[in-house]
């Protein structure tokens, strides 16, 4: 998602850092340039303009004339905005009402609410523990019904039984009944769509809500349906009061205008992104992570997260002691390669880590083939346990019966066992040398880098002042830096409003008080 908006992004802010000073006629010929970005992204006219004069207003004024890299400050005021069009703040399901708490599901045909209903659902049972019963409001469209029982059924949820001749008002007081005599801690009600708004379907959804008093209405819909999104939501946030929205296909969508605009046309937070077809891809909406992703400064919160669903503590522990003793089989090798996978694969992970753009696209570019890890899965299984402990023992007639059995080439084998003893020899240097081993193996300016740093305390001022040319830093341009003349000695303080305040607070560049977007109902009126 955003890929091409990051990619437009990044060669306006390109130019920018490059420059020693910007002047208005640089300002204003980048903000042609995003403002083209964004309509290209499929955002909406009116959150393009109103996201443009914000981001000029900021950017012409003392906050990044003053600034020692105006280049890099006016990166940051446009963080700061997409974060602000984006909603400050994750905003989770709330379930924080008498059980069973009510979800209605809502949204046009083909936007995924009957899936996403069964992926909330798991999401519900397994990280939080709760008890769910689905129920589907949809007579409409054939199977519909069908369709969610077998859902919930894949997921282990549990479903209302389906009763043809009710209507949808009937089947949603029998839930709530049921929901309530079961002990369910949360039902979800999915509701019929059509496949564009009609006054019909808008009052059997207004009705459905009288019956069922839900805490969430969450509009569910489509990342692709691109600028008509934000009529979508304001139509049946006119009508139904929703409370949330969840995006669908975002996996598919590389523009992620519909993201950008709804936010701010409707007030309302994007709470959940769908991320593919299985039933566990469902993500929390983080607009700041987001926010840095669109710039190309990587998501490693979200990185850290992953490896922690994926990464038992058990696991992590094993491989600390192998990597301890410096041992590393074929065996460790495959649990290496199957997380990476449970991860999003090499792609996945390139997009969260910062500046690693450049090196996706090369990836991409060079065709390589994410399918590489299932191959090499494979040809690992197709080993002896011996083996797999033992790599020493792959002789040329080991590894051609390890080739006829895995369906690949011998030179497959033979590329794995010289990707293991690459890694194997690694693990060795690190368990007997430590970092300062580990910085001899990348040499040049790496192996300097890690290997030789001098200790900074012991320096004198001319030292480092002479340390600071080498690394390209004008010294007299810290000079007068709030943070140059706090003492070095004193403890910092723990309070960080205090810290903020020593610094010099609100005079720093890019912090606090600047106006939001006028007149869009997520972001407030202009100061």
């Amino acid at each position: 998602m955003f890929e091409s908006l990051s990619d437009r992004l990044g060669k306006i802010f390109d130019g920018l850092r490059g420059r020693g000073a910007l002047n208005a006629a640089d300002v204003d010929a980048a903000m042609r340039e995003i403002r083209r970005a964004l309509i290209e992204a499929d955002v909406s006219l009116e959150v393009v303009r109103a996201f443009v004069e914000q981001v000029r207003e900021r950017a012409v004024g003392a906050e990044v004339t003053r600034s020692i890299t105006p280049g890099q400050q006016v990166v940051k005021i446009v963080n700061d905005e997409l974060v602000s069009v984006l909603g400050s703040d994750a905003v989770t399901i709330d379930l924080n009402a008498p059980s069973p708490v009510t979800l209605l599901m809502v949204g046009l045909q083909g936007s995924g609410k009957t899936t996403t209903t069964a992926k909330i659902a798991k999401r519900l049972k397994d990280k939080q523990k709760k008890k769910v019963l689905l129920a589907s409001l949809d007579t409409r469209r054939p199977a519909a019904m069908e369709q969610l029982r077998v859902l919930g059924e894949q997921v282990g949820v549990d479903t209302l039984p389906i009763v043809a001749t009710e209507t949808p008002v009937e089947i949603a007081r029998r839930a709530e009944r049921e929901g309530r005599l079961g002990g369910y801690d949360v039902l979800i009600l999915d509701t019929a769509g059509r496949t564009h708004i009609d006054e019909e379907l808008m009052v059997e959804t207004v009705s459905i809500k009288e019956i069922a008093t839900p805490h969430e209405i969450l509009l569910v819909v489509d990342a692709l349906t691109g600028q008509d999104a934000i009529n979508v939501a304001r139509s049946f946030d006119a009508r139904l009061d929703i409370t949330g929205i969840v995006m669908t296909r975002v996996d598919g969508d590389g523009r992620g205008g519909a993201a950008l605009s709804m936010r701010a046309a409707t007030g309302k937070p994007i709470k959940l992104i769908g991320v593919g077809e299985k039933m566990d891809a469902l993500e929390d909406f983080h607009p700041s992570r987001i926010a840095d992703r669109i710039l190309g400064m990587g998501d490693i919160v979200s990185l850290v997260e992953k490896a922690a669903e994926h990464v038992t503590a058990e696991d992590a522990q094993k491989m600390a002691a192998k990597l301890k003793k410096g041992s590393f089989d074929l065996d460790d090798l495959r649990a290496q390669l199957q997380q990476m996978k449970k991860m999003g694969g090499m792609g996945g992970l390139m997009g969260m880590l910062p500046g690693a753009g450049q090196m996706k696209k090369a990836m991409a570019g060079a065709n390589i083939d994410e399918k590489v890890f299932d191959r090499q899965i494979a040809i690992i299984n197709s080993m002896t346990k011996k083996e797999r402990a033992n790599p020493d023992l792959l002789n040329a007639s080991r590894r051609k019966r390890i080739a006829t059995g895995a369906g690949v080439e011998v030179s497959e084998i033979n590329k794995l066992s010289k990707q293991h003893r690459q890694m194997a020899d690694m693990m060795k240097k690190v368990s007997k040398g430590g970092m300062g081993s580990l910085a001899g193996m990348f040499g040049g300016k790496m192996g300097g880098m890690l290997g030789g740093m001098p200790d900074l305390s012991k320096m004198d001022p001319k030292q480092l002042e002479q340390m600071a040319r080498q690394a390209g830093i004008n010294p007299d341009q810290l000079k007068g830096l709030p943070s140059a003349d706090l003492p070095m000695t004193d403890k910092l303080p723990t309070d960080v409003n205090k810290l903020l305040k020593s610094a010099g607070g609100p005079g720093l560049p890019g912090l606090g008080g600047a106006p939001r977007f006028p007149g869009l109902p997520g972001l407030g009126k202009k100061k």
